[in-house]
C-alpha cells in the first residue's frame, strides 16, 4: 500500500484535461494519485516511488504508450498495468496484453468502469501479495488462463 494504507496510482497522459480528470476521479475514492504528461517522466517517477497501479496512455509524444508499458512491466512487474486508449483496435489490445498490461480501457473511459477496474486489479495485487506458494501458482495459472481467452 502507499502513504497512509492508500494504494498509489500514476496516470500517464499527454492530455492534461485528461490527466486532471482521471486524477479527480481517482482521488475521489481515497486514491493517492501523480501524473505525469509524458512517457518519460512517467518511467521515472515508476523508477523512483513505489505505485500500485499505473494508467497509462497508448499514444504518448516522446514514446509509445506500449514501449513504456513494457519498460515498467519488466521493471516493476508488480505493479499493475492499465492502458487507455483513444484508438481502440484489436491489435493494440493484444499486444498491450502481451507486453503486460493488466486491463484495456477505451476513451472516453467511463468513470464507472474505471473505478471498477481499479478495484478489481488492486484486489488481485493485494490478493496476490497474502498467498502462499501454492495459491501463487493457482493464481499464475488463472491469469495466464485469462489472457489466453482474451487474445
Amino acid at each position: 500500500m502507499g502513504i497512509g494504507g492508500k494504494p498509489r496510482i500514476l496516470v500517464v497522459d499527454d492530455d492534461v484535461d485528461i490527466l486532471q480528470s482521471l486524477k479527480e476521479i481517482l482521488e475521489t475514492k481515497g486514491y493517492n494519485v501523480e501524473v505525469a504528461e509524458n512517457a518519460q517522466k512517467g518511467l521515472d517517477m515508476a523508477r523512483k516511488k513505489f505505485f500500485n497501479l499505473a494508467i497509462l496512455d497508448i499514444k504518448l509524444p516522446d514514446m509509445e504508450g506500449t514501449e513504456l508499458l513494457a519498460k515498467i512491466h519488466k521493471e516493476k512487474p508488480e505493479m499493475m498495468k492499465v492502458m487507455l486508449t483513444g484508438y481502440p483496435s484489436l491489435d493494440n489490445a493484444v499486444q498491450a496484453l502481451n507486453l503486460g498490461a493488466d486491463a484495456y480501457l477505451m476513451k472516453p473511459v467511463n468513470p464507472e468502469e474505471l473505478l471498477r477496474v481499479v478495484e478489481e486489479k488492486l484486489r488481485e495485487q493485494s490478493e496476490a501479495e497474502s498467498m502462499t506458494e501454492e495459491k501463487v501458482a493457482e493464481w499464475i495459472e488463472k491469469r495466464i488462463q485469462k489472457l489466453e481467452q482474451q487474445k
